[in-house]
């Protein structure tokens, strides 16, 4: 008796996989009525993906192949009929399940976010011998966010590859790798003026002593970095002396936080997040911060007051670029997470070695060298687009929002 022979190029070997895709109206009992079937077959799942798209459903399946492929095709074509809905069966290729270090999510936002822009994202993973898995919508309002889930490519190359794109296209992109850090507690440390707040605290101040335009140019240089910033500030805040104290309580009273501030610190502390600020700025300012926004610590610099009136002086340490870095480093010991698990927000020249030190830097609304060494920019005037980084959508805030009886936004008409 003769043996087949296996090496015939016309005798293909039996595929160690199938791709099962349901596509239809979106109804219950789709699922549990496919897998019936499958059950049936006695085939197991290797991977499997279902999205709802306007009422549309798409079921993908990858599963171990019988030795009745026929057989299953014909059971799952009958269970698609009943269902009133349109079935693929092809070969697959084993689990492609890719290594984590091969895996990323990469955060996509636009106001708006054109086609022409996706185009241009997607073509550059294509570029970096990447894959996009999924796309899910964090936001349609006030920006587009999209997160792509993309496998094959390295996070620190997609990176690179992506960031010079979205500057051409006048987007934000960030890459994170897709691992248990992006869903775990962390501490959010913020810088306060021009980010956690609009505007720089010290120019208020100075506008109390006739000063503003002056050290709003000394503010701006030191802020791009051209000036040593323990220098520059002490030099500041000289021409403060004389302005009553109670010019700061005015000044505080006036402070109009950055949009979706409030929004991004109540919904993340119901998460567990912890957060910080550090600050360039005054105590005196900041610490009314953190107890209005639920802030769980802060570190600044304190202005000297004698007699009711602010003498010109900073009492004690300067807190500058490196000792922001150290504050993160501290509260991440005393929270107890490691400094990867941390999340540093800033704009300024003296947030770069904070930005450097935390697991993630985010260069919010930032000066061009500040953007150019984050892991990622936002250029948005919303500080909450940062939790769509995180994987928390725009649906999901509302929901929690609305079960705690706080009252959001409504959409654009």
């Amino acid at each position: 008796m003769s043996t087949p022979d296996q090496s015939r190029p016309d005798r293909a070997p039996r595929p160690e996989t199938l791709l099962i895709t349901l596509t239809g109206r979106e109804r219950p009992g789709v699922t549990s009525a496919v897998f019936a079937t499958l059950g049936r077959a006695g085939v197991e799942v290797v991977d499997l993906e279902q999205i709802v798209l306007r009422r549309r459903l798409i079921l993908g399946l990858l599963v171990t192949a019988p030795a009745d492929v026929q057989g299953l095709r014909q059971d799952l074509q009958a269970t698609a009929d009943e269902l009133a809905m349109t079935l693929e069966v092809e070969p697959g290729s084993g689990d492609t399940t890719q290594p984590s270090h091969g895996r990323a999510h990469v955060t996509v936002l636009g106001t708006p976010l054109t086609a022409e822009a996706m185009a241009a994202v997607a073509g550059r993973i294509a570029d970096a011998g990447a894959n996009i898995d999924r796309i899910e919508r964090m936001a349609r309002y006030p920006v587009t966010a999209l997160d792509l889930h993309v496998s094959g490519a390295a996070p620190d190359a997609l990176r690179a590859e992506l960031a010079a794109e979205a500057a051409r296209q006048g987007i934000d992109v960030a890459v994170q790798p897709a691992d248990l850090l992006r869903r775990g507690m962390r501490l959010i440390v913020m810088d306060v003026d021009s980010t956690l707040i609009q505007g720089e605290v010290i120019e208020m101040i100075a506008a109390h002593a006739g000063c503003e335009a002056e050290v709003a140019e000394v503010t701006e240089r030191a802020m791009r970095g051209e000036l040593d910033f323990e220098e520059s500030l002490r030099s500041r805040v000289a021409l403060l002396e004389g302005v009553p104290a109670s010019a700061l309580h005015e000044v505080y009273d006036s402070i109009q936080l950055a949009p979706g501030a409030r929004t991004m610190v109540r919904t993340l502390r119901r998460l567990g997040y912890r957060f910080a600020i550090v600050s360039g700025g005054f105590s005196q300012i900041t610490d009314r911060l953190a107890v209005e926004l639920g802030i769980h610590f802060t570190r600044a610099n304190e202005l000297e007051i004698v007699d009711g009136r602010l003498t010109g002086r900073i009492v004690g340490r300067v807190v500058d670029r490196a000792g922001k870095a150290e504050a993160l480093r501290e509260f991440a010991a005393e929270v107890g997470v490691d400094v990867a698990s941390t999340i540093a927000i800033g704009d300024g020249a003296n947030d770069l070695d904070m930005l450097a030190a935390a697991g993630l830097g985010i260069a919010y609304n930032a000066k061009p060298a500040v953007r150019d060494a984050a892991d990622t920019a936002v250029n948005v005037p919303y500080l909450d687009t940062i939790m769509y980084l995180l994987g928390i959508s725009r649906e999901e805030i509302e929901a929690a929002d609305s079960a705690a009886g706080v009252t959001t936004p409504a959409p654009p008409v």
